[in-house]
C-alpha cells in the first residue's frame, strides 16, 4: 500500500520542480543542463545573467554546460567559453553547493588543458571537503582525481611513481570505507595496484571489486565491464607471466570467479 503514495508523491515534487523552473529562470537554466540539453542550457544562463544578482550563478551554468559540450566535441571554443565564465565569476556569492559546482569546473578545466598534476589537487580537495558531494556527483569527481593523478604519475620516474601509486591505494581503500557503493574506487584500486606492478594486489582489488559490484547505483553493470576489460587486457597477461602459467589458465581461473558470481 505504501507504493501508490510513494509514487503520488514522486510525481507531486517532479510537477513541483517543473512549475518551479517555469517560474525561475535559473533554475530552468539548471533543469535544462541537467537533462544535458548544453546549447539551450547556455542561452538559458545568457538571458538569466541580465540580472546582476544572478548572473555569478548563470556563469556557473554556462560554464558547466561548455566543459559537457567540450566532453563530447573537443572545440577548443567550448574550452575557451568555459573558462571565461570561470574566470569572470565572484564565487564569494555562491551557495555551498555551487561553490563545489565551481571548484569541480576548474578541476575539469584543468584536466582538459592536460594539468593533470593539478587537476588532482583540486578534485582531492572536494573529496576530502566534506559530505556536500555524494552520490553520483562525488562517483565523478573520483573518478576524474584517480585519472587526472594517473596521466600525471605515468611518466614520472619509477621512485615518485611507487610512492604516488602506493598513496593513491591509500586514499581509495578510505573512499571505499567511506563509501562502499563507490565504483570508481574499486576500479582503480585494482588499476593502481597494477600500475605499481604489485599484480598479485590488483588480482585481488579487481574479484573484490566483482563482488561489492551489486552496491553501485547500476547494480554493478559498469563496474564489472570496466573490471573484466582490465583483467583480460593487463592483470591477466601480468599474472600469468609472474606465475609462469600459459595466459589461458588464468584467464579460466577468472572466468571461473566470475561465473560463481553471476545471478
Amino acid at each position: 500500500m505504501a507504493r501508490p503514495k510513494t509514487l503520488a508523491a514522486i510525481v507531486s515534487l517532479l510537477a513541483a520542480l517543473s512549475i518551479a523552473a517555469a517560474d525561475d529562470p535559473l533554475a530552468k537554466a539548471r533543469q535544462l543542463y541537467n537533462q544535458r540539453q548544453y546549447e539551450a542550457a547556455i542561452q538559458a544562463a545568457e538571458q538569466v545573467r541580465q540580472t546582476p544578482a544572478l548572473a555569478d550563478s548563470a556563469d556557473l551554468i554556462a560554464a558547466r554546460a561548455y566543459l559537457e559540450r567540450f566532453r563530447g566535441t573537443a572545440a577548443s571554443d567550448d574550452l575557451m567559453n568555459a573558462r571565461d565564465r570561470l574566470r569572470r565569476v565572484n564565487p564569494e556569492r555562491f551557495t555551498p553547493h555551487e561553490r563545489t559546482e565551481y571548484v569541480v569546473g576548474l578541476g575539469e578545466t584543468l584536466y582538459f588543458d592536460n594539468a593533470y598534476g593539478a587537476a588532482a589537487i583540486i578534485f582531492e580537495s572536494i573529496l576530502r571537503s566534506g559530505d556536500l558531494l555524494a552520490g553520483p556527483a562525488r562517483e565523478h569527481v573520483v573518478d576524474w582525481w584517480a585519472t587526472a593523478l594517473d596521466h600525471d604519475t605515468r611518466p614520472r620516474p619509477e621512485i615518485d611513481r611507487q610512492q604516488i601509486y602506493q598513496r593513491m591505494r591509500e586514499r581509495l581503500e578510505d573512499e571505499l570505507a567511506q563509501h562502499p557503493s563507490s565504483g570508481a574506487a574499486a576500479y582503480w584500486l585494482a588499476a593502481a595496484a597494477r600500475a605499481q606492478g604489485d599484480v598479485q594486489a590488483a588480482w585481488d582489488a579487481a574479484m573484490a571489486g566483482w563482488v561489492r559490484a551489486g552496491l553501485a547505483i547500476d547494480h554493478g553493470a559498469q563496474l564489472r565491464g570496466d573490471l573484466d576489460r582490465l583483467m583480460t587486457s593487463a592483470i591477466v597477461p601480468e599474472r600469468a607471466k609472474a606465475l609462469a602459467q600459459p595466459p589461458e589458465n588464468v584467464r579460466g581461473e577468472w572466468e571461473r570467479f566470475k561465473a560463481s558470481w553471476s545471478k
